[in-house]
């Protein structure tokens, strides 16, 4: 007699994952917001002159805090809520917590609210700590690490529990849940408390970049070899080869942190092994690549008819062209040139936006309807929502990616600083312009969830009538 599956409703909590987006959206808003206001500065026009609050120097931070743990998390959060239990059969452990009065997966939720919340009060009142992408205040981390240890028990039980093999999406979840909390933990504790000097540098940049490769890249490529098979309804070319991604990253990526300190004290090995573990990085890139192009074949019609599948193969597109650009950028004669320059900032909004955010909002366009029971209410602001993100991201990287190219030319002739300034500004014109058209592409997106959220709702007369 065949074994009868669990329900979907029985299984998904459909109103936590509706909740973790709007959340993530919120602060997707205050990102935009903050690198608007950055922006603006760079033009040298500052809305808030004078209000040390609202300086843009805090604002910056405010921006990269939001849109890395209030928007990327929070969709993580909210898809994973919808993945693990479909992919395993089984609820998330969700024990109710008597003190709180809420299931477990609630209380994350609101917890990880608070956390980006004060997070975001502590940087504008001037608590943050010198370690980039760890500038949360010093008394925010414990609630953090916390927040990503109840993270790890919420998840983690119903994957252990999975008879048989692995699906590849399970293997990255399961790191993933692994390397964020000790990584967070490396990262925010060992250069405040246990190390100084140029060691602190060293496991500095280990955390920079392990964020970006042990946390938000294990979760995202699981999440697409969960979503790309379902959508082009056919499996992925090669398990082997997931499986060959999955390992290679988690071999050679915990090695490449120290490339972000070139030319410092760190000890040259160490250096050396960075740049060697980049470039084969990049390899093992081409691998994923390439089983996800060979998934597609013969499906590639998709790409104009199916827009979430669009929304990720252009995620693939910035991945492919971000861990390439990282390969060279990360040699000793190009370093000279890059290093400081704004080559560095195009780089990291490909990344973040180009990259994660693009598929997280693919996976938004995917599951809102059906988290709603109701159609999008208009497919015309959904392309415009996907075209917009796309050209802004794509010219604000261009430009900047270009302008660092200028700027290390300048610095290495012995120019004069004003004249990097001065051929920066155009520049920076067009950067903004490219910020306003992806903040327009999000208002859109985000008029289109309020009205399809009211086509959602039952109408006063009809609600009287299935309540009587």
């Amino acid at each position: 007699m065949e074994k009868e599956h669990p329900r979907h409703a029985d299984l998904v909590d459909e109103k936590l994952v509706y909740w973790h987006f709007m959340a993530a959206l919120i602060f997707m808003g205050a990102s935009m917001l903050g690198g608007l206001l950055m922006a603006l500065q760079l033009l040298r026009i500052n809305p808030f002159s004078g209000i040390e609050l609202l300086s843009p120097g805090r604002w910056r931070m405010v921006h990269t805090n939001a849109i890395a743990y209030g928007f990327i998390a929070n969709a993580f959060l909210g898809v994973l809520q919808w993945v693990v239990p479909r992919l395993t059969l089984r609820p998330c452990y969700n024990p109710r917590l008597p003190v709180l009065g809420l299931n477990l997966s609630w209380a994350i939720f609101w917890a990880w609210q608070l956390v980006v919340a004060s997070t975001a009060v502590g940087l504008l009142v001037g608590q943050a700590q010198a370690l980039e992408w760890g500038e949360t205040p010093v008394w925010i981390d414990p609630v953090a690490q916390l927040g990503l240890l109840l993270v790890a028990i919420n998840y983690i039980p119903p994957i252990a529990r999975v008879q048989g093999p692995l699906y590849v999406s399970l293997w990255y979840f399961l790191a993933a849940f692994v390397w964020t909390f000790l990584t967070y933990a490396m990262g925010n504790f060992m250069p405040q408390y246990f190390v100084t000097g140029t060691a602190a540098g060293a496991v500095g940049g280990l955390f920079i970049h392990d964020l970006v490769g042990l946390f938000v890249t294990p979760l995202g490529w699981g999440l697409m070899y969960y979503f790309v098979p379902i959508l082009l309804k056919k499996p992925i070319w090669s398990h082997g080869l997931s499986l060959v991604g999955f390992w290679g990253i988690a071999f050679f990526y915990p090695l490449q942190g120290i490339h972000h300190f070139l030319y410092t004290p760190i000890p040259m090995f160490l250096q050396y092994g960075a740049v060697i573990s980049t470039i084969a990085v990049e390899l093992v890139v081409a691998t994923v690549i390439f089983n996800f192009h060979a998934t597609l074949r013969g499906s590639t019609g998709a790409l104009t008819t199916n827009l979430p599948i669009r929304w990720f193969y252009t995620g693939m597109f910035f991945y492919f062209l971000t861990c390439l650009q990282c390969a060279f950028q990360t040699t000793l004669t190009f370093q000279q040139l890059i290093h400081f320059s704004d080559w560095v900032v195009g780089h990291a909004h490909m990344v973040m936006f180009g990259v994660f955010a693009m598929w997280q909002l693919g996976m938004m366009t995917y599951l809102i309807p059906r988290l709603l029971k109701t159609p999008w209410y208009s497919q015309r602001l959904l392309e415009f929502h996907y075209w917009s993100s796309f050209i802004g991201i794509f010219v604000m990287a261009a430009d900047l990616i270009t302008l660092g190219v200028f700027q290390g030319l300048s610095w290495s002739s012995l120019m004069p600083w004003e004249h990097s300034i001065d051929i920066s500004i155009p520049f920076w014109a067009v950067r903004a312009v490219a910020g306003i058209l992806m903040i327009l592409g999000y208002l859109a997106f985000v008029l289109n969830i309020i009205q399809t959220y009211l086509a959602s709702r039952p109408a006063p007369q009809e609600a009287a009538v299935a309540a009587a």
